[in-house]
């Protein structure tokens, strides 16, 4: 929650774009700052060289298929050189490492799952430790109604509410309120009808309690394939690198 505090100034507006736009739009941006680092956080004559080198062995151990002993020692001079490659290309993650979590935070924060809509049912399921028993009694803010008994057993360690409310933001003393064991438990919930979601897992509770956690549908930025934000960040990222270190002249 707190990096997607630090970022919701500079990238909320993407929300409002469709997703699959906007995940490729944040896979631009992060390409191209990390290619322009790279380029300038490492020896690009070095680079170079190292990478003409290793197209050199590839073609010698080709040559060399039939005379396994001679192939060995080239494979090993490769593979030396290519570690060289690797140290330097290293030298760029310490400046983007950090950034890269926190855009990968704020991206999981807001495109993980699709939002629950005003009206529309959810269920809320709290996992308890094994061998746990008894009955846990929900206590829903004003605008938000049990679906359902407001009390549940809990079964093989999981207790389950189907819920549904008005559009709002349920959190701090206005979020949900679980009674079990003689102790309480809350959490979020954002309904809405644009894209914001509150946290799916809640995990600093106390025992036997072990987690809460809103059974978000996930959503799909590349329904073809079934993709979700990750792996289509991810195919986008290769495609607009490979063609940025072209432009740029990175090797």
């Amino acid at each position: 929650m707190v990096f997607e505090t630090l970022l919701d100034p500079i990238m909320s507006s993407l929300l409002v774009l469709p997703p699959l736009l906007a995940v490729a739009i944040v896979s631009l941006v992060v390409s191209l700052i990390i290619t322009i680092i790279y380029k300038l956080t490492t020896n690009q004559d070095l680079m170079k060289q190292l990478k003409s080198e290793m197209k050199e062995f590839q073609k010698e151990m080709k040559e060399l298929k039939d005379h396994p002993e001679e192939m060995m020692k080239v494979q090993k001079e490769a593979m030396q050189t290519n570690m060289k490659y690797m140290m330097q290309s290293f030298k760029s993650t310490i400046f983007t490492i950090l950034p890269i979590i926190i855009i990968f935070s704020w991206m999981n924060a807001n495109f993980a799952y699709e939002s629950i809509n005003p009206h529309e049912q959810f269920e809320v399921i709290l996992n308890f430790d094994k061998g746990a028993y008894g009955d846990i009694t929900i206590n829903p803010p004003q605008g938000i109604q049990v679906v359902g008994d407001s009390i549940e057993e809990v079964i093989e360690g999981k207790a389950k509410f189907a819920l549904k409310g008005e559009e709002g933001r349920y959190t701090e003393e206005n979020a949900l309120e679980f009674l079990y064991s003689d102790k309480k438990a809350y959490k979020d919930v954002i309904i809405t009808d644009g894209k914001r979601y509150a946290e799916k897992e809640k995990s600093d509770v106390t025992p036997p309690l072990k987690s809460i956690e809103i059974d978000y549908e996930k959503k799909k930025i590349l329904p073809l394939l079934n993709w979700g934000w990750l792996g289509t960040y991810i195919l986008f990222s290769i495609l607009f690198s490979s063609v940025l270190r072209k432009l740029l002249k990175v090797y």
